[in-house]
């Protein structure tokens, strides 16, 4: 019973380090491509890249409110005159107009 329990415990424990191994195939997926089978590739890899560079260049954002969220330049702040050489000019309250 004690070495199923110990069974048991090593499984459990080895079972997160098995998941992290690498997948390893030292065989080859399937035979190699016959000169013909590799000349058509080229050709067809050639066309692709001839028609990528018949597509046009993208014009940039499609987005129509892009205007809108123009933030206009600031513009600099006017510099303060001293208060006795731009003092306003006093009115009479009460008065009739001309």
């Amino acid at each position: 019973m004690k070495l199923f329990r110990l069974a048991a415990v090593l499984a459990v424990l080895a079972g997160p380090a098995y998941a992290q191994m690498p997948n390893l195939n030292l065989l080859q997926e399937g035979p190699g491509k016959t000169p013909e089978e590799k000349a058509a590739e080229a050709e067809r890899e050639k066309a692709y890249k001839e028609t990528l560079k018949k597509i046009p260049d993208s014009k940039g954002s499609n987005d129509p409110w892009g205007g809108m969220r123009f933030d206009p330049p600031k513009q600099p702040a006017a510099p303060k005159a001293s208060a006795a050489t731009s003092a306003p000019k006093k009115t009479k309250s009460g008065t009739a107009a001309n």
